[in-house]
């Protein structure tokens, strides 16, 4: 039986998504198929392990408690196995690790860090490798690999922390000179809509640059896409990646903020959406393009605007590791075009063993 180990936690913005989208993989997880192992990651970035039955023992308040299970670390010496770090608990019997899962979302675990980890430990994981990861994480770096594909995006403008802290004004001058208002104003590296606002008025703009770089050094500010449906597709595959059918969101409120996501219960998602057949299409050809620009592999989420008005389509991001909460669209997606949750995990875990297979056949030595 594979020994499937699901990450989650971690030290994010995110902790807490992560959380509830690593007990949804688990509840839909075919245990006949795999031996679970748990590794929660705190807020302080302890590893804590734990059998697959007992996830709730590792959690508090929602999140990854301190302390709760066997402090864990990756053996880079010896692919798939576990060092017990506690002296205490030396001798427990710790599993060995074929593919991990890393249920994580936001920084140190969906920007290529995690995963550049799994590639010194040479295992097998879920999701896009190191490089494809970083770029998808960094919207300003994914910007201009979508620029280069060709693939229609929102008008930006990028503010860093050293010209933000040197002249504010001077910063509010060239965003007003390229955009109008409402403005989106968002971290270039976080997901699940931390740090994102809309403003109306230069002093919401300012506001929002100044929540935004709490979270990060560089700053989007986009144009906001006024009368648009705001639609997502979900993407799986390595090589020949395939496209899910297009689900819509309705936010419930002036944009799919964080609490519209996670907390409050006003948002709804819509699928199939409703926006005309010729922009599903071309909603689903984007979204494979977007894919393989940022040398995607495994699977990704990735979000657009469609014109009410002319059906227009706009790429808005990809994530490369999607929400797997109850409510999230990428599993969501994937039901709805025919492939359940829990056979949704086995492809995923199959993909993840092809790439590993293919990467350990190349030479590593001239």
């Amino acid at each position: 039986m594979k020994s499937l180990a699901l990450l989650f936690g971690g030290r994010s913005c995110e902790h807490a998504v992560s959380v509830i989208s690593a007990r949804s993989v688990l509840a839909a997880i075919d245990s006949s198929k795999y031996q679970i192992a748990l590794i929660g990651i705190s807020e302080s970035g302890q590893w804590q392990w734990a059998p697959g039955s007992e996830f709730e023992s590792l959690i508090e308040g929602g999140k990854v408690k301190e302390g709760a299970g066997v402090c864990v670390a990756l053996d880079l010496a010896e692919a798939g196995r576990l060092l017990a770090l506690d002296e205490l608990k030396d001798g427990i019997n710790l599993p060995h690790i074929d593919v991990v899962f890393p249920v994580l979302h936001g920084t140190y675990g969906e920007d290529g860090a995690v995963q550049g980890l799994l590639e010194l430990a040479d295992i097998a994981y879920v999701g896009c490798p190191v490089a494809a990861s970083a770029n998808g994480m960094d919207k300003v770096l994914a910007k201009k690999l979508f620029t280069e594909a060709n693939i229609p995006q929102a008008q930006h403008v990028l503010i860093n922390l050293q010209h933000w802290s040197c002249d504010k004004q001077a910063v509010l001058n060239a965003s007003l000179e390229t955009l109008a208002f409402p403005m989106f104003i968002k971290p270039a590296s976080m997901g699940s809509s931390v740090g994102i606002s809309k403003a109306h008025d230069t002093k919401q703009l300012q506001a929002a640059i100044d929540l935004a770089m709490q979270f990060d050094s560089n700053v989007l500010v986009e144009a906001s896409f006024e009368g648009c449906a705001e639609v997502e597709c979900a993407v799986l595959g390595n090589e020949d990646p395939k496209a899910s059918i297009v689900g819509e969101i309705d936010a419930g409120a002036e944009f799919y903020d964080y609490e519209a996501k996670y907390i409050s219960d006003v948002s709804s998602a819509h699928i199939p959406a409703d926006i005309p057949k010729q922009s599903s299409e071309k909603v689903r050809k984007l979204s494979i393009k977007a894919f393989q620009a940022i040398e995607g592999q495994g699977l990704s989420r990735v979000d657009f605007f469609v014109s009410r008005q002319t059906g227009e389509v706009w790429l808005n991001e990809i994530n490369t590791m999607p929400g797997f909460t109850p409510i999230s669209m990428y599993p969501k997606l994937w039901a709805a075009s025919g492939l359940p949750y829990g056979e949704l995990i086995d492809k995923l875990v199959k993909l993840a063993d092809e790439r590993h297979l293919i990467k350990k056949k190349l030479r590593r030595s001239v």
